[in-house]
């Protein structure tokens, strides 16, 4: 890993960002072991910010199986990706975690004074004392649409899964894809936006059941528009598909949406000079730690004798990984180990209401 020390290149690369965000951790990764690291991080009093490709909490297990069961969390007999999602969220709701969705952490480098320096995507900088990486098997990001020139449109004019629909009111909007998510978009924005139009490369599609026959619905009530083709061009105010019989059909619109999916990448991460096995970061199973110190790796990305890829591991390694940096955020201070039945301490941080049995 590189090493900054305020003097030449280092020093330019730093005054030319913005005032960094300084903190005791960064996670990089929303997916439910972030969220618990997050958790057992608050629990200890360490304030941290948490950075994720995605629009929104949740990482691979609301990607990708957002509403199928899951059997084998602790005290929890069966949820789903969405349902544990939001169930994490509210259990580290009470330590105001700092979310910034939408962006990848680009570049990580260690600091004269042993802090790191993390900037993302969107022109962020953070200073922190320790990393969490909790990046499952990579950073999921959005599939993009394959149009030459499309990309300069991102954010105006196109948007890959929002995170909101609202800023789409009265507008005319195209779709584009054929899962449940596709779906669920075009029939949501049918009851706000002016003409919604769904676009898939061929009538069929990866979804439920349920959800293609709501849409169907709509498409025969006059609700939505469903036009089978490929995107060929893209200039911002019109979206051109190939259709099958090999004519061309032109959509006005004020916003296309792409919802074609998303895909695992490691992207940044190979290059912040951390050791990688198979795309894998090694650890130790003490802290957690990788070689690096003050970087830790939780969950899926991480590599170690015996590793087994279950959420459940990664809520262990995420405890783990916690108290290996309290000597790293709190040095030279005994850190005492505290129960949430009996700790009033840790009653006031999660702002439940203590009692005294008589």
């Amino acid at each position: 890993m590189e090493r900054q020390d305020g003097q030449g290149r280092g020093a330019g690369a730093l005054s030319a960002l913005p005032a960094p965000i300084e903190t005791d951790a960064l996670i990089v990764g929303a997916g439910p072991v972030g969220l618990f690291q997050a958790f057992q991080l608050g629990l200890l009093e360490i304030s941290c910010h948490i950075v994720d490709a995605l629009p929104a909490a949740g990482g691979q297990c609301v990607a990708l199986y957002g509403d199928k069961p899951i059997y084998d969390i602790p005290g929890t007999p069966v949820t789903s990706g969405r349902d544990l999602a939001q169930s994490l969220l509210a259990q580290v709701a009470p330590f105001k975690p700092q979310f910034h969705f939408g962006e990848q952490v680009a570049t990580l480098a260690r600091q004269a004074d042993d802090r790191l320096l993390l900037t993302t995507s969107a022109g962020k900088a953070f200073l922190a004392k320790t990393v969490f990486i909790a990046a499952g098997v990579g950073a999921f990001v959005p599939k993009r649409i394959t149009v030459e020139g499309i990309s300069q449109f991102e954010g105006t004019s196109l948007f890959y899964h929002p995170e909101s629909l609202d800023r789409f009111a009265g507008q005319t909007v195209v779709v584009n894809g054929g899962d449940d998510i596709a779906l669920e978009t075009a029939m949501a924005l049918t009851a706000i936006a002016k003409h919604v139009t769904l676009v898939h490369r061929r009538d069929g599609f990866q979804a439920s059941e349920a959800n293609i026959a709501a849409m169907r619905a709509l498409v025969a009530a006059g609700k939505l528009a469903f036009k089978v083709g490929q995107p060929t061009a893209f200039d911002g105010k019109q979206l051109q598909i190939s259709t099958p019989d090999a004519t061309t059909v032109d959509l006005p619109l004020d916003a296309l949406i792409a919802c074609l999916g998303i895909s695992p990448r490691l992207g940044p991460i190979a290059d912040w000079g951390l050791e990688l096995e198979r795309k894998q970061v090694p650890v130790d199973t003490e802290k957690y730690e990788t070689r690096e110190r003050g970087v830790f790796a939780v969950g899926d990305i991480n590599t170690y004798p015996g590793k087994k890829k279950l959420i459940v591991c990664g809520f262990h390694e995420a405890t783990l990984a916690a108290w290996g940096a309290t000597a790293i955020v709190f040095p030279g201070k005994a850190v005492p180990l505290q129960y949430t039945t009996t700790s009033t301490r840790l009653h006031e941080l999660l702002g439940v209401a203590t009692s005294r049995q008589a």
